[in-house]
Parts: C-alpha cells; sequence; structure tokens
C-alpha cells in the first residue's frame, strides 16, 4: 500500500500548480485514509525517489511540492521564452523591509527608505499576495499594519521567515566619528589665523 500510496500522492503533486498541504492529501481519499504518518513516509519515499532525478520534492509554507531541481533551473528556464519578471529597486526594497521589520506601516518604510512609497506599489505587492494588512498601528490616524503571506514564502521556497538571510550588521552611524585630515592651504601653516 505504501508504493500506491507514494504513487497517488506524486501524482497530486505533480498535477497541483500549488503547494499541497498534509491534511489536503488526506482529503482526496475517500475510503481508507491514510494516517499523517503514513503520508510523511510516503513523502519522504518519493523524496529518496528524487535523489538521482530531475526534480525534487520542496516543503514550502503552504505544503509540499515538486520542482526542477535548482541546480538544473538554467536549462528549464531556456524553454520558456517569456524573461522572468524583474522587480524595481523600490519595489524589492520595500518588500524587504515587509520581510524583516513586519508588521510594518507605510510611514515607517518611507522613514527607512526615505523616499515616499507609492500606493501602486503597495497595491502590486498586495495583488501578487506576498503582502497583507494584518491590522492597524494605535495611533492618530490608525495606520495599516502590513506583514508578509504564505504566498510569499512559497514564491520564495521558504517554509518560515526565519530561513530569510541574515541581514549584514552595520555599524551604528551615530557612534562613528569621522576623522577627516584636514591639512592647512598652501602658503598658511596655522588655518586659525585666516580671515
Amino acid at each position: 500500500m505504501e508504493n500506491k500510496l507514494s504513487e497517488i500522492l506524486e501524482a497530486l503533486l505533480l498535477s497541483a500548480s500549488r503547494p499541497i498541504s498534509i491534511d489536503e492529501m488526506i482529503k482526496v481519499f475517500e475510503d481508507q485514509k491514510p494516517t499523517k504518518e503514513e503520508i510523511r513516509s510516503a513523502l519522504n519515499q518519493i523524496d529518496e525517489g528524487c535523489i538521482e532525478r530531475g526534480i525534487e520534492l520542496k516543503r514550502v509554507a503552504s505544503g509540499y511540492r515538486l520542482q526542477v531541481k535548482q541546480s538544473l533551473s538554467n536549462y528549464v528556464a531556456k524553454l520558456w521564452e517569456e524573461r522572468p519578471q524583474k522587480f524595481s529597486k523600490a519595489t524589492l526594497e520595500t518588500l524587504s523591509l515587509i520581510a524583516y521589520k513586519q508588521p510594518i506601516t507605510r510611514g515607517e518604510i518611507e522613514e527607512i527608505r526615505g523616499v515616499t512609497v507609492g500606493t501602486q506599489l503597495m497595491r502590486g505587492l498586495m495583488e501578487r499576495g506576498w503582502v497583507k494588512i494584518v491590522g492597524q498601528r494605535d495611533v492618530p490616524g490608525r495606520p495599516s499594519l502590513y506583514s508578509t503571506t504564505k504566498e510569499f514564502l512559497d514564491y520564495f521556497g521558504l517554509q518560515h521567515l526565519r530561513e530569510l538571510p541574515e541581514l549584514p550588521s552595520l555599524p551604528d552611524l551615530d557612534s562613528i566619528e569621522l576623522e577627516l585630515p584636514i591639512e592647512p592651504p598652501e602658503g598658511n601653516e596655522n588655518p586659525q589665523t585666516l580671515n
């Protein structure tokens, strides 16, 4: 039965256009529903079977998916005429701030970036399903709080936000004393006596 279960799950994963959770996998069985442990065992069997193949079983926030191995993606990409969508620097900066600082308001994003965040940019992130409003900050004006979604994690191949790369530690600019060599102008040995 375990081989048959693995075949069924592999077929589900191959035919799905999105990641599938273990609970969703169980729901497709009408009579004898497998246990979560049996599902996990079958998934392990699928994963082991992919070792020497061009696909891999990947666990993401919403569940599991079968995908092309990352090391082979350059070959597969040549089949598609479309170029991958390029995101503007503003979009990537805004998305990064939301991912690392969530929940965060648009005003806080603007303060950090030093520029206004356009409504279209935020709407675009929300329409893509990567960002959602999770509440309002309890301050005057009650600005919306933004956070990332499971779709964001799925798109970037993550299970949890803690899998995001660590940010490099930046020195505290207030504590840095800038030491600039100041030389007196030529012909004047003492800069304090300039009139």
